[in-house]
């Protein structure tokens, strides 16, 4: 693909792999980024993704988002930013399409049982494990653990929401294998990545919340964005029903975001002076950027959903019975690994804190379903919120 942009990551610029591989086009002729890309798409934890949480637990409804829907969603914002900007769009889509492979099971309430299962043994974080996921668990080569991805993609996925102070022990091993640079900023590809994924949920679960009846339109009134947003589209289509509005209503925000992204970046690009990756990694700050009043509009947006919807009782009624399966999985197989499969209890550990990292591991890779029919058969029966 061509790049046109001086500040963009290039393939053949790429600081390459950490285990070393045969070039040749046996597979195809694709760059090194394009095979990180595919790498991922092809992976296992990818797939996963298509059952687990995105806002709704192990959701009846085959019509709302989860984390492998929501993924393509950002990798479609993405590359339309990355491609306004110039910037290696298979870079970018890389990043979107695996950003939320270290996520387990029901999300962030699953999240939460881990970190405290994983309290005096490095705790848990789905970013972190993400890397992990990539540069160990993940197995299907076999000269070596993981995807064996470019240090570009690794980068990226390692600190696409800025520099890290002080990594958690998943990231820092894979850090220490790889050195990531991690106290500066990453490339503008992450960069965007990591705002594709604002866009996209925030906008596409307002769609779900609808959906399942936790927000109505009238309520979302009270978000400036929403209201100004929903005048328009009615007055361009008059007359026409709601429910056929609400789409193009969260298209055209969509898109509004995506334009004050675009037009936001490359004033700071410009204003920065930057004219290679290099300087974009030492620039001090975040270029990338939402204009001072898209920012401050889509914080109130944020702010309501947590309110009305991520905070919505049945949701947080979810959250807790989410909760008690995956602390309930941890302490199980803690107390008894042999209510684990053959293939993860034979590799089982007996030192700590590698015995329980090795159980934790086991358990984020679970998707929804998978974690709810286990525990029913290693702890016991659950009554499951309606519509869980």
């Amino acid at each position: 693909m061509s790049v046109g942009a001086p500040w963009a990551c290039l393939p053949q610029r790429s600081r390459g792999r950490l285990h070393e591989e045969q070039t040749g086009t046996i597979r195809g002729p694709r760059d090194a980024f394009q095979r990180d890309r595919d790498r991922i798409i092809h992976s296992i934890s990818f797939r996963r993704l298509r059952s687990k949480t995105q806002v709704f637990m192990a959701p009846d409804g085959d019509h709302f988002r989860v984390r492998l829907t929501h993924s393509l969603e950002v990798a479609q914002i993405g590359r339309t930013v990355a491609r306004a900007l110039g910037l290696n769009e298979d870079l970018t889509e890389a990043l979107c399409l695996a950003h939320d492979i270290g996520h387990p099971p029901f999300g962030h309430a699953g999240e939460r049982a881990l970190e405290e299962a994983l309290a005096g043994q490095g705790g848990f974080d789905h970013n972190g494990h993400t890397l992990r996921t990539l540069t160990a668990l993940e197995r299907p080569y076999p000269g070596w653990d993981g995807l064996n991805l470019t240090w570009d993609t690794l980068e990226g996925l390692a600190k696409h929401n800025g520099p890290i102070s002080s990594p958690e022990w998943a990231l820092a091993a894979a850090d220490a294998q790889f050195p990531l640079e991690l106290a500066h900023w990453p490339s503008l590809e992450a960069q965007v990545a990591a705002i594709a994924d604002d866009i996209a949920y925030d906008n596409h679960d307002i769609d779900d919340g609808l959906r399942a009846g936790l927000l109505c339109l009238d309520q979302l009134m009270v978000v400036p964005m929403i209201a100004d947003g929903w005048r328009a589209v009615e007055a361009r289509y008059p007359g026409v029903e709601r429910k056929r509005l609400i789409g193009e209503m969260v298209r055209a925000q969509i898109g509004a975001m995506a334009n004050d992204l675009i037009a936001t970046t490359r004033s700071r690009v410009a204003e920065s002076g930057v004219q290679s990756v290099e300087e974009v990694r030492a620039a001090g700050r975040c270029l990338a950027h939402f204009s001072d009043p898209m920012r401050e509009a889509e914080r109130g947006l944020k702010a309501f959903m947590y309110a009305n919807l991520y905070h919505h009782p049945d949701q947080v009624a979810a959250a807790d019975a989410a909760h008690r399966m995956v602390s309930g999985l941890f302490a199980a197989y803690a107390a008894d690994p042999a209510l684990m499969p053959g293939e993860w209890r034979e590799a089982l550990p007996a030192g700590e804190p590698w015995r329980s990292r090795h159980i934790a591991d086991f358990i984020a890779g679970m998707t929804d379903r998978y974690a709810i029919a286990r525990y029913r058969e290693a702890v016991g029966p659950i009554e499951l919120p309606e519509g869980f």
